[in-house]
């Protein structure tokens, strides 16, 4: 596996992050990936996208899982640790480094990690919501690595967080970005898209028998 230094992620940037949880419970740090592990992800998802990994996404789970595209127009690829590409691999390290020090800097007892591609094509948006199953609280911290070059405002597709009733923060795209947040905080939505939008998704998860 790459070390962490071949990722592209620097100290300062992990710091920032753990910040911005403690604090207020999000973290949003552009240039968090380098410009090269941020183009060869976004090549991958293209790769994978091209040998039909990408499935349809949906809202809820198991025998509720349903595709709902006046709710969620994206298509999605999970990701088997066992089975990554040399990028995907660099990026899970980095991810690792940054589950050890929010541990421990916040103590959120973030154990595991689930991941997916996640592709929006122009016009797919994400209605407003949040990263936490009803009758599932595993996900603790939600995060997203933006892969989209030269995004602009004119081109949509916004992350819009919702910090308050009448709070809320928009999040470019742009590549080399992460959004960072408490899954079970912040109502968020993806805005609609006038181009096509990759980025690369999951969560840090608590032990199952964790309280």
């Amino acid at each position: 596996m790459p070390h962490l230094s071949e990722t592209s992620v620097g100290r300062a940037s992990l710091a920032r992050v753990c910040s911005g949880i403690a604090e207020d419970g999000f973290a949003i740090v552009s240039g968090f990936a380098g410009a090269g592990l941020t183009r060869t992800l976004a090549s991958e998802a293209r790769r994978r996208d091209a040998a039909e990994e990408f499935h349809p996404s949906g809202v809820g789970r198991g025998a509720a899982r349903v595709e709902r595209a006046d709710v969620r127009g994206d298509r999605v690829c999970w990701l088997d640790a066992s089975a990554l590409a040399s990028p995907e691999e660099a990026w899970f390290e980095a991810l690792e480094a940054l589950r050890v020090e929010l541990n421990q800097r916040t103590l959120l007892g973030l154990f595991s990690l689930e991941a997916h591609y996640a592709i929006y094509p122009p016009g797919a948006f994400y209605r407003r919501h949040r990263d936490r199953f009803r009758d599932d609280d595993a996900r603790v911290l939600s995060w997203v690595l933006y892969l989209n070059e030269a995004w602009t405002v004119a081109d949509g597709g916004a992350l819009r967080l919702h910090l308050a009733w009448d709070d809320a923060r928009d999040v470019l795209p742009l590549g080399g970005t992460l959004a960072c947040f408490l899954a079970d905080r912040f109502e968020h939505e993806v805005l609609p898209c006038r181009r096509e939008r990759v980025s690369l998704t999951g969560w840090f998860r608590r032990r199952a028998d964790a309280p």
